[in-house]
């Protein structure tokens, strides 16, 4: 059997990682081209290119004349960066892979669950729209010149130093203080949430397929607990009985910290549910394993087991103060 070469741009980073140790786990021989500076250690027998992947320079003669069977691409966000990595790589791979984000469908949505075929359309957030943008670079190099390319789109991704909260571990130290803690909107909508090992099993079975190339495909679980079930296991996790939970509706929060609004507004105050029967019919073993519940107990037993990254936001601690008190006093 032929062994895989992949090439990871990017590779240690919270989605990224856990495809490594997947493909490296089916036998690929796998590289990493990033900075070297993340704290994720790489698994035993992956080399390691140590580039900055914006200097195409410093790239080229890092890299040098090597030729890869797949090139799985992370880190570009804006077609600029695309045009960098296909400049760099697309005449030594047979398939480049851009990860996209499921952010970039239409908010809201008309019809639940999403599939491919939902428009890419978001108004109010930049990120999603750069990453449609480059995916239309990537569209129109494949029809254009057959540019092997393979598209996928992860939602909501953690593993276990990853919080998918408004505020990350400052709501697990508001929760355990007793403080009360902001949920955006009614904390009913549901929100799709997937842990990097299981993205990791469909993302590493696309890569190298050849049906794959070409096509556009989602990638999350089939996971979506609502919102104040997510808070409310996180607590649960941290020891916290009877958290002190303030809804606030997303418009609100956006007006009070207007950083918050894109991913609010363009992404979670929404409920999204997606069909995953397309990246499941060319890997049949991708499936939900890890569900939040499991998940929120890795998270805490995890920032537990390493204090230095119980970081608290004094800003953002300050910000839901001020919300909460607010919220009470207009309700």
């Amino acid at each position: 059997m032929t062994t895989t070469r992949v090439l990871y741009i990017g590779g240690t980073g919270t989605i990224s990682a856990a495809c490594v140790r997947r493909s490296v786990g089916a036998g690929h021989d796998v590289t990493v081209l990033n900075r070297g500076s993340s704290r994720r250690p790489l698994p035993d027998g992956v080399r390691e290119i140590v580039a900055d992947v914006r200097d195409a320079a410093a790239v080229r003669e890092a890299v040098g004349t090597t030729e890869y069977d797949v090139v799985a691409d992370f880190l570009s966000f804006t077609p600029s960066h695309v045009s960098t990595a296909l400049n760099l790589f697309e005449a030594r791979t047979g398939q480049y892979v851009f990860v996209s984000s499921a952010s970039a469908y239409e908010k809201p949505p008309r019809r639940l669950p999403v599939t491919e075929s939902t428009p890419l359309r978001n108004p109010y957030w930049q990120y999603s729209r750069d990453k449609i943008a480059c995916e239309d670079l990537l569209v129109a190099a494949h029809r254009d010149r057959g540019l092997p390319v393979t598209i996928v789109r992860p939602s909501h991704t953690y593993d276990a130093s990853s919080i998918p909260t408004l505020g990350g571990w400052t709501d697990i130290a508001r929760m355990r203080a007793g403080r009360p803690v902001v949920i955006h909107g009614d904390g009913t909508s549901l929100w799709t949430i997937t842990h990097a090992d299981d993205f990791a099993v469909a993302f590493a079975g696309l890569l190298g397929h050849p049906q794959a190339i070409g096509d556009a495909f989602t990638i999350t679980g089939s996971h979506a607990p609502a919102w104040n079930t997510i808070y409310g296991w996180l607590a649960d996790a941290a020891g916290v009985a009877s958290p002190d939970f303030v809804h606030v509706a997303s418009d609100t929060i956006a007006a009070f910290a207007p950083e918050l609004g894109p991913t609010l507004i363009g992404d979670k105050a929404h409920s999204m549910i997606f069909d995953n029967s397309k990246v499941t019919a060319l890997v049949p073993e991708s499936r939900t394993t890890i569900l939040f519940d499991e998940g929120a107990r890795r998270i805490v037993a995890h920032h537990d087991a390493h204090p230095e990254l119980q970081r608290t936001d004094e800003g953002r601690d300050a910000l839901f103060d001020r919300i909460a008190a607010h919220a009470r006093t207009a309700g």
